[in-house]
């Protein structure tokens, strides 16, 4: 085992608290004597990099950017090279964290750009310059994050859908990892098909959404993107099952894994692993980490990504008396036996309720969507079949029993 001190040197660190605040002071001289400062070539044209933004109701669209060369002054024109659009800067400032404006931001700063930019788009990791003296290239090195967790978005009024619309475009400055594009279904009506970096993104964009913009929304079951061989040679992917192409032109599917690590105390191993076999994961290492009186052991597993943005989370936290962690990353993608399953509602096919399962599985998934349907779809005055089919088989069925005659006038 590997500790700590092994890989970091110690023998020059500060005792400190933040509590207490001791040695606060030390610190702070020795960030200045110990880490070089940013290169300021105040001289050379303006060379800005924008890493976040924001709207505002009165400023509009303010860029958060870092100035890696030049300066740039209130006042002064100023353009995106990306965006090829020309703006006057209308106000400067730092946040430190309450919004302080000054009159210039130098190379070295990292500070607020406001231009007055009503009309929404992104513009995070564009290169701003000045139109007097502008430099000739952008500032290379900035990926773009890309989503590996889908799900429709759709409002419960479809009035609101023009407001989703917006919302989703002001949250985008705010997180430029979200990605969204239009949809529309049968039974949800008008809405969008969302991108997120994980599951936890998805809950939080959703939240914000419907906390900050006054939204009702609805959410479909999350999604990954499946890479589908056809029998043509050609491969698409796919992020939408209700868009997968007829089984009879389709090779394979290939789905995305995860290398998937669990730490937790050494007595709930057993439990863990169990999830992990149920969830199709595949056993890779297991190392046992030695720290005082406690003993912990860390999991690794390769593991499909659509077992884990489900309710995987819940359960290690259940079966681990909430002890257990986890953390994973994308390994690449492999071949799986998979189908699409739909979902019947009174014989009608609901195309928002479409899954992607591996096949092994299908009855048992087919019968908790159709027993949670069962719940939650109120009595009508006739019984509602909710069947869960592959193709023209059905794997699963429950019914929503009628409304008795004497309950009808309640």
């Amino acid at each position: 085992m590997i500790f700590f001190n092994e890989l970091v040197s110690c023998c020059n660190a500060i005792e400190i608290s933040a509590k207490t605040g001791l040695n606060i002071d030390k610190l702070l001289d020795a960030i200045i004597e110990r880490i070089p400062p940013a290169p300021c070539e105040i001289d050379k044209p303006l060379k800005a990099l924008v890493f976040d933004s924001y709207y505002d109701s009165y400023l509009g669209i303010v860029a958060y950017a870092r100035i890696m060369q030049g300066k740039v002054s209130r006042l002064e024109e100023i353009k995106f090279i990306q965006a090829n659009k020309n703006y006057q800067v209308v106000e400067l400032g730092y946040r430190t964290p309450n919004k302080k404006q000054v009159d210039t931001l130098k190379a070295s700063d990292v500070g607020y750009i406001a231009c007055s930019i009503k009309e929404i788009q992104n513009i995070v990791g564009d290169t701003i310059t000045t139109q007097a003296n502008p430099c000739l290239d952008v500032i290379p090195g900035y990926k773009q994050a890309m989503p590996v967790v889908f799900c429709g978005l759709y409002p419960v009024d479809s009035a609101e859908y023009e407001d989703l619309k917006e919302a989703l475009a002001k949250l985008k400055l705010n997180d430029s990892s979200i990605s969204y594009e239009p949809e529309s279904s049968k039974a949800l009506g008008s809405g969008f098909r969302c991108g997120f970096l994980g599951l936890l993104h998805m809950e939080v964009a959703q939240e914000r959404l419907e906390r900050e913009y006054n939204l009702n929304l609805i959410t479909t079951a999350p999604s990954v993107i499946y890479k589908v061989h056809m029998t043509s040679g050609e491969v698409i992917d796919i992020d939408n099952p209700s868009n997968l192409p007829d089984p009879t032109y389709i090779d394979h599917i290939e789905e995305p894994y995860v290398k998937l690590n669990v730490l937790l105390p050494q007595e709930y191993v057993g439990a863990i692993m169990e999830l992990s076999q149920e969830r199709r994961g595949i056993f890779k290492d297991m190392q046992h980490l030695h720290s005082g009186v406690v003993s912990r052991s860390n999991l690794i597993y390769e593991i499909p990504l659509s077992e884990i943005v489900t309710d995987f989370f819940d359960q290690m936290k259940s079966r681990s008396k909430g002890y257990a962690t986890m953390d994973y990353e994308i390994c690449g993608y492999k071949e799986n036996k998979l189908v699409k399953m739909d979902i019947l509602l009174n014989g009608e096919k609901v195309d928002a309720l479409s899954v992607i399962v591996f096949r092994d599985n299908a009855h048992t998934v087919g019968s908790k969507l159709a027993k949670k349907l069962k719940e939650v779809i109120p009595p009508h005055m006739f019984e509602i079949p909710v069947q869960a089919a592959i193709g023209g088989k059905i794997v699963a069925r429950e019914t929503v029993r009628a409304q008795r005659k004497e309950d009808r006038f309640y």
